[in-house]
């Protein structure tokens, strides 16, 4: 099979143009798939079936190969065999059939409460970029928003006498969220005596967070701005811009949420998404004694 793979290689650097590196995983991922079936005595494409590229995904999984290998490795035997179909080198295609591995799913990282607490009073709220920087962080673990929401909010979108912001989802769909006391007297700070020192004179710059220049602060921007600030917490944990949304999720439910409700302050349009926010850390003994009526009887 190997002459194949050779003029299969060609195709794919000549016609289909795709990077060095994305041919090379071709390459490697259909070559370890011959070398198996030579082992077995499979040496022609039209020997090949169904069965031998299922033990062939079984042995990669008992060589401990990640989810994302196997599902490489199959996108790749695939390709390889509907090129061979559409040459005429085999009849049909043996790969037709073959079940994908389910990717895995990760718990997204979240800090603790007490981590946050600390990551919430690190900015120096003396300072105007201090007062911006609490103002943002309070208002990401408040509403759980995305970074990209954040960056685009305008002044007009935050009220901090009703406690609410108003941001626009990926999709477009809108949402007004509550937040909490301490993010709106945040913003109110900020709004009242800080941004005014960051808005450049004549500006008419309508964005709420505002950069050194007076315009509005990337998310690029905010992520070195998130960094410094878990450096100074202490947190030793990897910190993203999407760490504050995570733990905003988790420690909801944590506290007893629903999971529809933080579904909807997420903004998630699957509640599959929101799932994989749900505490791991209750076993199904404590759930029981922690919500049944006569758990404690």
């Amino acid at each position: 099979m190997k002459q194949y793979l050779d003029t299969y290689i060609s195709f794919l650097a000549e016609e289909k143009g795709l990077s060095h590196s994305t041919i090379e995983s071709y390459r490697n991922d259909i070559a370890g798939f011959i070398a198996f079936a030579n082992e077995r005595g499979v040496h022609e494409p039209t020997e090949v079936n169904r069965t031998l590229l299922g033990l062939y995904m079984g042995r990669l999984k008992q060589l401990g190969r990640a989810p994302s290998t196997m599902m490489r490795c199959t996108v790749s035997l695939r390709s390889f065999f509907q090129y061979l179909v559409r040459h005429s080198v085999i009849a049909q295609d043996p790969s037709l059939m073959l079940e994908s591995p389910k990717p895995e799913r990760k718990s997204p990282k979240a800090l603790s409460v007490e981590q946050v607490d600390r990551l919430l009073e690190a900015p120096d709220v003396a300072a105007p970029q201090g007062a911006r920087d609490k103002a943002m962080l309070e208002l990401l673990y408040a509403a759980g928003i995305r970074v990209s929401e954040l960056v685009t909010l305008a002044v007009e979108d935050v009220n901090t006498e009703m406690r609410y912001v108003r941001c626009t989802g990926n999709s477009g769909k809108e949402r007004i969220l509550p937040i909490s006391p301490i993010a709106a007297r945040s913003v109110a700070l900020y709004l009242r005596d800080m941004r005014s020192k960051l808005l450049k004179e004549n500006s008419g710059e309508t964005g709420l967070f505002l950069n050194t220049q007076g315009s509005r602060l990337t998310r690029q921007g905010f992520w070195k701005i998130i960094k410094k600030y878990g450096r100074e917490a202490g947190i030793e944990e990897e910190i993203t811009p999407h760490t504050l949304r995570h733990s905003f999720a988790i420690h909801l439910l944590d506290n007893g949420a629903d999971i529809r409700s933080v579904q909807e302050l997420l903004g998630h349009s699957d509640i599959s998404t929101t799932q994989i926010y749900q505490p791991a850390k209750r076993n199904m003994k404590e759930v029981y004694e922690s919500f049944h009526p006569r758990a404690g009887s």
